[in-house]
């Protein structure tokens, strides 16, 4: 899947964004949905995020991982996921300034000040926190060297499926990346090597029965129990890969690439510090409304938490309309609303 070019979005071009309803922290799919439903209520938008494009966790990890569980979509990637989510929102016009974290926050007048990383200030009227599970960046081996060889051999990610053809891969990990990503490269690369530290995979049943029939039928080499022990190569380019079994024998296989596939290292960042209901990383709220402890402060998505929470992307979803219809009734509590479909209320010419 060829980049995709982010051509929509309105960027705020100066160190003061304006002044909009709703600020929305976090680009991933459920903060771009809920600029939508915003939109329908007609509430104005601004996005912020951390990361340099649109997209959370779908663009930045698996943007060609195909996802089986939304709604009228049996299976859709991740990337045209988002992009969908982009043109949806687009009517709407939201300011996106990516590529900074909120570092302070402050309210007067009835306004929440935003300021950013990169200088920049915005005034909203309400807050939604849509950060996923919050700044986050790759959990690395610890591999001597292994920084000189990363973008060189070393990758956390797969933004493309295409640039594994004919390479030889070595996924390194028992979770659900490393199961699907076995399957989907085995048919394209010269070779394609599992390293784990057991026989059992932390991943669903059908993947990994899948992986192992390939494995029989000599698709995939399964390498367990075995770790990384030691990363090898030539200019800063990866050439061989030593793992080590638990009784401490040696193997070295030669590779291409590396995916070292070991979860996350997320944190809240300045979140943290907002005052907000916090337990274990993430942010209590009303089920009913998303809304956080703080008075005009809302949380969807995987960050926020109530009994019985799924974490799925159509939970989001759902969460996004919610607090969208809590915050338009906060912002206008007199204003008299006649709920509409949007086959009736149709989109902003």
């Amino acid at each position: 899947m060829a980049k995709r070019k982010i051509s929509c979005h309105k960027r705020a071009m100066n160190n003061d964004a304006g002044i909009v309803d709703v600020a929305i922290v976090g680009a991933g799919p459920s903060g771009l949905f809920a600029v939508f439903e915003c939109g329908m209520l007609g509430l104005t938008c601004a996005v912020f995020d951390s990361l340099p494009e649109i997209g959370g966790q779908c663009t930045a990890l698996y943007p060609e991982k195909p996802i089986y569980d939304i709604p009228a979509l049996p299976e859709i990637l991740a990337g045209n996921l988002i992009a969908n989510l982009e043109r949806q929102a687009a009517p709407f016009s939201p300011i996106y300034n990516l590529g900074q974290q909120i570092v302070s926050l402050s309210n007067e007048s009835g306004f929440w000040t935003l300021t950013t990383s990169k200088n920049l200030t915005l005034k909203a009227r309400a807050i939604i926190i849509a950060a996923g599970a919050g700044a986050f960046g790759p959990n690395r081996p610890p591999l001597q060297d292994i920084e000189k060889y990363e973008g060189n051999g070393v990758l956390y990610m797969v933004r493309r499926k295409e640039d594994m053809r004919g390479k030889r891969v070595v996924i390194a990990g028992g979770g659900d990346s490393a199961v699907d990503w076995a399957v989907a490269l085995a048919p394209i690369a010269a070779k394609v090597s599992v390293v784990h530290r057991r026989d059992k995979f932390r991943a669903a049943p059908e993947t990994v029965r899948i992986m192992e029939n390939m494995a029989k039928n000599g698709q995939i080499e399964m390498l367990t129990p075995f770790q990384l022990h030691e990363i090898k190569g030539r200019d800063n380019v990866l050439t061989h890969v030593t793992l080590q079994s638990m009784d401490g024998i040696e193997k070295t296989i030669d590779a291409d690439i590396l995916l070292p596939f070991y979860g996350l290292a997320a944190e809240l960042g300045p979140i943290a510090n907002w005052g907000l209901a916090i337990d274990k990383h993430h942010i209590t709220v009303d089920p009913a409304t998303c809304e956080t402890n703080i008075s005009g402060i809302y949380a969807i998505g995987d960050i926020a938490a109530y009994k019985n929470k799924l974490k799925l992307i159509l939970t989001g979803f759902n969460e996004g309309a919610l607090a969208a219809h809590a915050i338009r009734h906060q912002l206008n509590p007199d204003q008299e609303f006649h709920f509409e479909y949007s086959t009736t209320r149709g989109l902003p010419k």
